[in-house]
């Protein structure tokens, strides 16, 4: 008799072993799947910081818009760009420097936002604009005429403050 309760002991915790190694599996895919939820950030792409401004200006020499901008003006952040950037302020940008005027030729490549491209030659006149431009893309956006400098805005940014092309840039 003694044998028979020993025998049947053995098999009830060894049941329960097993039962117990099953919800602890369960529980540990579960929570290891949740965990990997949680630990995945959202891309927020390259943060930029706006330490340099500048402003429209219209034909009658008023100010009709202020920018704030990041300054690209050597090679390395010139070929970087706006490239995994996902967001920026309303009131913000990137201001390319050349040291030559010539004719410039952006595209899109890796850039998730879309833009408004403005060339500016070295008298600070604005000589083109490209409104909207379609992210990713590999199209070719030339000047047009020589350019110094080309501002990078959000997309819109031209229209909404009334720059057009002939107006002027004050750095």
């Amino acid at each position: 008799m003694n044998l028979k309760l020993e025998d049947q002991h053995t098999k009830s915790t060894s049941m329960l072993n097993k039962l117990s190694l099953i919800l602890l599996s369960a529980t540990l895919i579960i929570g290891c799947g949740d965990d990997k939820k949680k630990k995945d950030p959202v891309d927020n792409g390259r943060v930029l910081e706006y330490s340099d401004q500048l402003s429209f200006i219209d034909e009658g020499g008023e100010i009709i818009s202020t920018l704030k901008f990041v300054k690209a003006d050597d090679a390395e952040e010139r070929n970087q760009g706006l490239m995994d950037v996902n967001s920026m302020p309303a009131d913000a940008g990137m201001v390319f420097y050349f040291e030559i005027e010539e004719p410039q030729s952006f595209w899109m490549m890796n850039t998730p936002l879309s833009l408004d491209i403005m060339y500016v030659n070295a008298d600070s006149v604005i000589v083109s604009i490209y409104k909207n431009t379609t992210p990713f893309s590999d199209k070719s956006l030339p000047s047009g005429a020589p350019a110094k400098y080309v501002i990078e805005t959000n997309a819109g940014y031209s229209i909404t403050n009334d720059i057009k092309e002939g107006m002027r840039v004050r750095f």
